[in-house]
């Protein structure tokens, strides 16, 4: 399953090289990274003891958007995503403002993930550092994405390596305790729902899975299987990881900690672990940090084969067949957002955008017939309401500052088309 066994590329085309253990690697590495080392605390302090319960409810939605993906990536393996599947199933403006709303959000999100490394490698000068890795990690991905795979087997490898340490540290310690699990009054719908729109920025890589859709050999086949594995690996290590954090630092300490997982091994006694996290959650980041600028480049090579963006960059290198022009450009945005903008905002304004994207992509799975694969009617119905619930309990800026940047893309987009008549 894990081969790498090359597919011959036509002109303009992408290679077929990815098996099933590659797509889910790729899915693991964009979610593991993106928000285990960081997202439990602001979700902490939204949601209080009922933190589990936001995780849950991202997990739900986060279900229901994977096999909403599923099947449409199946029926449609191109690079692009719910931009195509959009565009194929509800009309071109539909599939424009979600790959939209998945290129601006992530893009943010990948600036956040490269000051994140920079903050844990050397915070006195992050900005550098989150520069540095967008340019190395622009470079692995330019040179073949099959380079980049392998890269993220490692990675993840470690980081849940890592995870698993710091799981059997917290819950074999004497600071260990099981009544910090219990829900208390300071649990409320709206804080629980606040923290699984934050908690569901750590779930969405495997949409990552789905925009490689042209580089995965027998598509209809891989993505049903590598979506819901990488996501329910995930869930679980999310789960796993939350129950060991809480039952040392509680939800109050979980909700101030600065770094929760490196807190959370100090306060249990086992500091000589701390840096151990530190490196962990440096090399998560970069993981991500990886997976999204893949993602991130796929879904922009698809808009601009259809002028959704400057056709230029459709170009696929002759040689590595892979969308190089697409890739430095989303790299070097990237570099320029790392060196000069202040990201603490990034995870809501990106949970946003993102679960924008996928309520586009279950409206267009709930239009499939029982012939092209279409899920139980529940889920898409469940995964469209569930994202729209989330996306308006984040905290208003995000709510604000995401809605703006949607509407300035409709408002771009009906530009372009009154131009083009």
């Amino acid at each position: 399953m894990s081969g790498t066994v090359n597919t011959p590329a036509g002109p303009g085309e992408l290679r077929r090289r990815l098996g099933v253990f590659d797509a889910v690697v790729v899915g693991l590495g964009s979610m593991i990274g993106a928000g285990i080392f960081g997202a439990l605390a602001p979700a902490a302090r939204e949601a209080g003891s009922g933190l589990l319960f936001g995780l849950v409810a991202a997990g739900v939605v986060a279900y229901c958007n994977a096999t909403s993906s599923a099947r449409l990536a199946a029926r449609y393996p191109r690079s692009g995503g719910t931009y195509v599947y959009g565009r194929e199933r509800l009309g071109d403006f539909w599939g424009y403002l979600a790959g939209w709303g998945f290129v601006v959000g992530k893009t943010a999100s990948c600036a956040a993930m490269a000051l994140t490394v920079g903050s844990y490698v050397w915070p006195a000068q992050a900005p550098a550092v989150a520069v540095a890795a967008v340019v190395a990690l622009t470079a692995v991905n330019y040179v073949g994405v099959h380079k980049a795979a392998w890269l993220t087997r490692a990675i993840v490898a470690f980081v849940l390596a890592v995870l698993a340490a710091v799981v059997v540290a917290l819950l074999t310690s004497g600071e260990a305790d099981a009544a910090r699990l219990e829900i208390g009054h300071d649990a409320t719908l709206g804080g629980v729902l606040r923290a699984g729109g934050l908690l569901f920025f750590a779930f969405a890589g495997y949409a990552r899975i789905a925009t490689l859709g042209e580089e995965v050999r027998d598509p209809a086949r891989t993505i049903p299987r590598a979506i819901p594995l990488a996501l329910g690996i995930t869930l679980a290590v999310y789960a796993v990881v939350a129950i060991a954090a809480l039952t040392v630092l509680g939800s109050g300490g979980l909700a101030a900690a600065s770094a929760p997982l490196a807190d959370a091994v100090r306060a249990a006694g086992l500091s000589w672990l701390a840096p151990v996290v530190r490196v962990g959650a440096a090399v998560a980041a970069l993981g991500s940090l990886l997976a999204l600028i893949l993602g991130v480049s796929r879904t922009t090579l698809a808009m601009a084969r259809d002028r959704h963006l400057p056709p230029v960059l459709a170009a696929v290198h002759p040689r590595f067949a892979v969308p190089h022009r697409a890739e430095l450009t989303v790299g070097a945005v990237v570099a320029v957002l790392a060196a000069t903008a202040d990201l603490r905002g990034a995870i809501g304004f990106s949970s946003f955008g993102v679960l924008a994207y996928y309520a586009v992509a279950n409206a267009s799975a709930w239009t499939l017939t029982p012939a092209e694969g279409r899920p139980p009617r529940i889920i898409p119905a469940l995964g469209l309401v569930g994202c729209l619930v989330l996306a308006f309990a984040l905290p208003v800026s995000s709510v604000v500052w995401g809605a703006a940047v949607l509407a300035v893309g409709a408002a771009a987009y009906g530009v372009r088309r009154a131009t083009a008549a």
